[in-house]
């Protein structure tokens, strides 16, 4: 129920505002707006105030299906228009203000993310803080020279090191490093008094298409520092077979030393031989004890990946920083953020034009569905970053130039400004079916990516 609530208030919030946008600069242009819908379908509820600006008697309707909305406005094109208010209609507008209403929607979007994201940094979050576990067998961060336990204070791209205020932070420089094809410079903090190195993690050499786990795997870095500690151990699992109890401190897998949770994790999911898990012995700290216990791992199958599993919670909760900013940083950092999301977003789709990134990374409502549930119950300030998150999606997709998208009729607009003339109605009849195909296509990949990743 959760998962559905959180999704409907995220489509209502996203649609009333790429909407408004357009209805609010029609209304400023002294364009006519006879209807306000958030949806489609059926009506569900409908009113007209009273009191609205000089001109305007606008109808605002709730449709049945949240998949959408629109702004209808005064048109010949659309219908009869009387003499008095042939002024008043969209298609009699200067080109400089239909380009204005027509892009209003998407910015609406953008100054949304910049909102929720000043939000957020206004509130503060609880984040890891920026210390890694030990990264991964043959990854670029172990080829590096990490080797886990480091505090990362600074990172950056071409030299520019900026603080690293947590992990999550550290994080999204590592994405967009691997998605651009950039090194990342890392400034690990020196111990005891002693001053810190430069680390660089060479991200050009990934070529990564998806921003998936199996990235941040080649990268090496996973998760933050935790104590190996076993939490909740499930009836009947390999862990309460062999005799682990939540609260014991792995010391120890067979003769390897274990200094966190992750590398716990990856010892337990790589103990497997060919078909069969491979037994274990491990050294564990319980109270003042050490003691000894074998431990059989259970195999599992991660699509074409097969994987020891133990059916208990391994490491300790990360050690958590309050990220917040002050009134003006807040609202920089969340302009910045909504500036490299977006970019971000337009390189990804460049590179799926092209070929350069898998078109996995293509989303649909049931994943935006699941996201907005689990961001959901996780708290408020991860549903206002899922929020700013899809409202830059939907901004930059609405600016694609599409023919049925906001970007297709910006380059309507674009051609008749360099032509002096608009473009014939039979050439927008092909175009905008050629846009149609294009669109149901894209729906379509997005509709099997989610399929595959929720139930495949």
């Amino acid at each position: 129920m959760l998962t559905v609530i959180a999704f409907v208030v995220a489509l209502g919030v996203l649609i009333a505002v790429h909407e408004y946008g357009h209805y609010r600069v029609a209304v400023a242009c002294g364009v006519k707006v006879l209807r306000f819908s958030v949806g489609f379908g059926k009506t569900l509820y409908r009113w007209q105030p009273r009191r609205q600006h000089p001109g305007q008697e606008t109808e605002f309707v709730i449709g049945a299906f949240p998949f959408g909305g629109y702004v209808k406005m005064l048109d010949e094109r659309e219908g009869p228009v009387a003499p008095e208010d042939r002024h008043r209609a969209f298609n009699t507008q200067p080109l400089r203000y239909r380009a204005s209403i027509v892009a209003a929607g998407p910015i609406a979007n953008l100054l949304l993310a910049v909102v929720l994201y000043t939000a957020v940094n206004w509130i503060g979050v609880e984040e890891p803080v920026a210390k890694l576990a030990r990264p991964v067998a043959a990854s670029l961060a172990e080829a590096a020279g990490l080797r886990g336990g480091e505090h990362i204070t600074r990172a950056g791209f071409e030299g520019d090191l900026e603080p690293v205020q947590s992990f999550e932070d550290l994080r999204w420089r590592m994405t967009r490093g691997a998605l651009d094809g950039r090194d990342l410079t890392l400034e690990v903090a020196g111990e005891g008094g002693r001053p810190g190195r430069q680390v660089v993690l060479p991200l050009s050499l990934m070529e990564a298409k998806d921003a998936d786990p199996q990235m941040f795997r080649k990268i090496g870095v996973l998760a933050p520092l935790t104590r190996p500690e076993i939490g909740q151990v499930m009836a009947g699992s390999a862990a309460e077979r062999a005799g682990l109890r939540s609260g014991d401190v792995v010391r120890s897998v067979g003769n390897v030393p274990v200094v966190d949770g992750q590398q716990l994790r990856e010892l337990i999911r790589t103990s497997i031989d060919g078909d069969q898990p491979r037994p274990q012995t491990w050294q564990v700290q319980r109270g003042s004890q050490l003691i000894e216990l074998e431990v059989r791992p259970e195999l599992r199958e991660e699509g074409a990946v097969k994987v020891g599993r133990i059916g208990a919670y391994v490491g300790a909760p990360p050690e958590m920083v309050t990220v917040r900013q002050g009134p003006v940083d807040g609202v920089w950092r969340g302009i910045v953020r909504t500036w490299e999301v977006s970019a971000l977003t337009v390189r990804m789709m460049g590179k799926m034009v092209i070929g350069e990134a898998s078109l996995k990374n293509l989303s649909g409502p049931l994943t935006i569905a699941d996201y907005a549930g689990k961001s959901a119950s996780l708290g408020l300030t991860q549903y206002l970053v899922f929020l700013a998150l899809i409202s830059v999606s939907l901004g930059v997709l609405n600016l694609m130039p599409l023919p049925v998208l906001d970007g297709g009729h910006l380059m309507y607009y674009l051609w008749e400004g360099l032509t002096g003339k608009s473009v014939s109605d039979a050439w927008m009849e092909r175009l905008q079916r050629g846009g149609v195909a294009l669109l149901l296509v894209m729906m379509s990949v997005a509709l099997f990516n989610d399929v595959t990743r929720l139930f495949g």
